[in-house]
């Protein structure tokens, strides 16, 4: 069995921006902010790797994006969102969630 590195890669990013806009919380948070704390885990992440998760998350209604006129992102957690990254209900595949360990 070989391990899927891209899906790795991509489930990790949608969990570390899950984290990084539930620490933003109650306000939003620009894509440059995000996509700093993503380069903190993986050096080569690119501003569009961290728009298409910020898009994929928000399609799951676990974010809200908004995209500026200007052209920049904005991102903030769902009442879901939250849940998820705080453990309160269950993770669906396709976000890299460690197991709860408490």
């Amino acid at each position: 069995m070989t391990v899927d590195m891209d899906k790795v890669r991509r489930e990790s990013i949608r969990w570390t921006i899950l984290l990084t806009l539930n620490n933003g919380r109650p306000t939003y948070l620009y894509e440059e902010v995000v996509l700093a704390v993503v380069q903190a885990v993986y050096p080569d992440a690119s501003a569009l790797e961290v728009r298409r998760e910020l898009d994929y998350l928000d399609d799951r209604k676990l974010i809200s994006v908004v995209k500026e006129p200007g052209g920049r992102w904005r991102g903030e957690l769902t009442h879901y969102g939250v849940d998820v990254a705080e453990y309160t209900v269950d993770c669906l595949p396709g976000i890299a969630r460690p197991p709860k360990y408490w």
